[in-house]
């Protein structure tokens, strides 16, 4: 586990920072011993988009029936768990204190310690559970429906942002896109499927900032540039399937070739040979080829977490509170209930 000689821990963790209830179960001697998740893609589908009160009310619903399901999943017994970790932010906040509050509440209950958990770094993390996981240091792209960043990361609550978007995250570049071409909700996953159908280079889209110095992203104007093909083309309804396509296979390669571009940049500017993919983005096929491509030329390594946990998950969560209990034990002796809807991860510490 990440080279780190640990005791034996056992931690239950929870995510709800957004539109995902799930809980997951991580032993520092065995790894991943249960997780579960409930989607709420259903829910926000009519409304096109996550409606926070509507994510809130589910995962009162939802969390409680997930613990006890994780529990039995694992063969884990409260009286054998070593702490509670919960998502404390970024998120909804509404969303964060469900989360925080039944962490807490548990904690008190089981006499054990609550962690609170940045759910960007358990995301730079999440590729630590894989069977072969990269060794520090390592630059991330985390690309998410929220954020869009370079870090460099040297060490558990060692990183430095390289590079960050100044408008729209990557994930919201696609979800905005799908609505223009008039898919239903979620959009992004549905662009990469109709992209696979269009031909490449039929529209000419910008490459936002890709020639400028540094590593920072900008994809507005990209969305913009979509939206005027799609009225110039007589607007969405005038779009025939093959044009629509087309469209989308043009803006899926504009938003990639700025993500590989800057992320091939970073690996040159710090000499590491690691890059780390984490967030729902990092699931995009057409990413992960051309990133393999780009730093093979580098003669540099890509590495992602198992698709199931690119996106929010808990596995991630309880794998982070292990690590910080077992660094810090004594920053949890409290069960104060943090919940930190914005929480720049540069605040963190080692």
């Amino acid at each position: 586990m990440t080279g780190m000689k640990l005791r034996q821990m056992i931690v239950l963790g929870l995510e709800t920072s957004c539109d995902e209830t799930a809980a997951a179960i991580y032993d520092t001697a065995s790894g991943l011993r249960g997780h579960c998740l409930f989607s709420q893609v259903e829910t926000h589908a009519p409304y096109g988009g996550v409606v926070p009160e509507l994510a809130s009310r589910d995962h009162i619903r939802k969390l409680m029936p997930l613990v006890e399901a994780v529990l039995a999943q694992s063969g884990v017994r409260p009286d054998e768990l070593s702490g509670v970790a919960y998502t404390a932010g970024p998120g909804l906040v509404g969303a964060l204190l469900v989360g925080a509050t039944t962490g807490v509440g548990l904690a008190f209950g089981w006499g054990i310690p609550a962690i609170p958990v940045h759910h960007m770094e358990a995301h730079l993390l999440a590729t630590l559970l894989e069977p072969e996981p990269p060794g520090f240091p390592f630059v991330a792209l985390l690309v998410s429906g929220g954020h869009t960043l370079l870090v460099e990361v040297r060490g558990l609550g060692m990183y430095k942002i390289l590079g960050e978007t100044l408008d729209d995250a990557a994930g919201e570049a696609f979800d905005k896109g799908a609505k223009l071409l008039g898919l239903p909700y979620p959009g992004g996953p549905q662009l990469a499927r109709l992209a696979d159908q269009g031909r490449p280079g039929r529209y000419a889209l910008p490459r936002p900032m890709r020639n400028k110095p540094g590593l920072d992203f900008s994809f507005s104007g990209l969305k913009t540039a979509l939206a005027l093909q799609v009225r110039d083309n007589g607007g969405i309804s005038a779009l025939d399937s093959g044009a629509r396509a087309d469209l989308a296979n043009s803006y899926q390669e504009a938003i990639v070739d700025t993500l590989v571009a800057r992320s091939c940049r970073a690996i040159e500017s710090t000499g590491h040979k690691r890059l780390v993919i984490a967030g729902g983005v990092g699931a995009n096929r057409l990413l992960r080829e051309r990133l393999r491509d780009g730093l093979s030329r580098l003669g540099a390594t890509v590495y992602y977490p198992r698709t199931e946990f690119c996106t929010d998950n808990a596995a991630m969560i309880a794998f982070t509170g292990c690590l910080r209990l077992a660094a810090a034990p004594e920053a949890f002796g409290d069960l104060h209930v943090t919940a930190r809807p914005r929480w720049p991860l540069e605040e963190l510490r080692p």
